[in-house]
């Protein structure tokens, strides 16, 4: 076993199949490509990102007794990311997230993350039974909570008392997953991290930027909120504090998948090693404009 980690990221670990098309795509369009499969999951592309900043993450997730997740481990692993506490007592197979990206964009996507679901508050128990902590001696960390999980997981770790000294960072995963993330509202360690369609899912309304966008869930109780609006403005709300407000740099997409994910990774790398609220969105708005940018992350080449 590792020493007990710092920070923590909750959520989902899988496989990720993404098709890359050279050019724009219809529906049912055909086209030639290359197809690569490699690790992902929004708590595993957190955690790895964190680990390119040189810190030391974990990862509680649930993966399959099967060899897809046997390799998975091994190679999260050699990304510098602990395993020691993965749920691994379901009957599914390890998780899996396939999507298709053109010059524009994301196309669509399908996750088939039924493993880490039929988990559910099962995931939590190495911070309730002691092993890193529990109800009267609670860990002590960053906690990055994916919005994969299920609604029962995020509304428990809302009030059990095991989370209570935890900096909570949240992330939706889909706009379609971000009403889940309404029990944590209230809870004064948490930031959320969430895209302006999200932020309208979760506010119920629509929203025309990412200033009214944080403004909005920051009425809703929420202690600090970040909204990003793809190539538009990013805005930051907090308790006690005016809203601030970056634009980020004009850029061809090339790669869109875990843009969000690398965003939160070095907004949350920049404010641990003492980064004023200013300069971490800056940091972070210039790693998600790199990771667009960039060639796909290499992976396994399937096609």
């Amino acid at each position: 076993m590792s020493q007990t980690p710092r920070i923590i990221c909750l959520g989902a670990m899988l496989w990720d199949v993404i098709g890359h098309s050279p050019v724009t795509l219809r529906i049912g369009d055909d086209v030639a490509g290359r197809i690569h499969q490699r690790p992902g999951g929004v708590a595993l592309n957190v955690a790895v990102a964190l680990a390119r900043h040189g810190l030391a993450p974990s990862i509680i997730s649930a993966v399959g007794r099967d060899s897809p997740g046997e390799a998975l481990i091994a190679e999260t692993r050699a990304l510098g990311v602990a395993t020691d506490w993965l749920w691994r007592d379901g009957p599914l197979p390890t998780d899996l997230y396939m999507a298709i990206e053109a010059p524009g964009g994301l196309v669509a996507a399908i996750a088939d993350a039924h493993g880490l679901e039929a988990a559910g508050p099962a995931i939590l128990a190495p911070l309730q039974d002691g092993r890193l902590g529990d109800a009267t001696r609670p860990w002590d960390g960053t906690l990055v909570v994916d919005g994969n999980l299920t609604l029962e997981t995020l509304a428990l770790i809302a009030r059990d008392p095991c989370f209570a000294r935890a900096s909570l960072r949240i992330v939706p995963a889909s706009p379609d997953k971000a009403e889940r993330l309404a029990p944590l509202l209230g809870h004064d360690n948490a930031i959320f991290h969430i895209n302006r369609a999200e932020a309208e899912a979760l506010a119920g309304r629509t929203l025309a930027d990412s200033i009214e966008a944080a403004e909005a869930i920051r009425a809703m109780g929420a202690a600090r909120v970040i909204v990003t609006d793809g190539p538009r403005p990013t805005a930051e709300a907090a308790r006690n504090a005016a809203t601030i407000c970056q634009t980020p740099p004009t850029v061809a997409a090339r790669h869109v998948t875990g843009a969000g994910d690398s965003f939160l990774a070095a907004h949350l790398a920049a404010e641990l090693s003492g980064a004023l609220p200013a300069q971490a969105l800056d940091q972070a708005i210039r790693a998600a404009a790199s990771h667009i940018t960039a060639s796909p992350v290499p992976g396994k080449d399937i096609a």
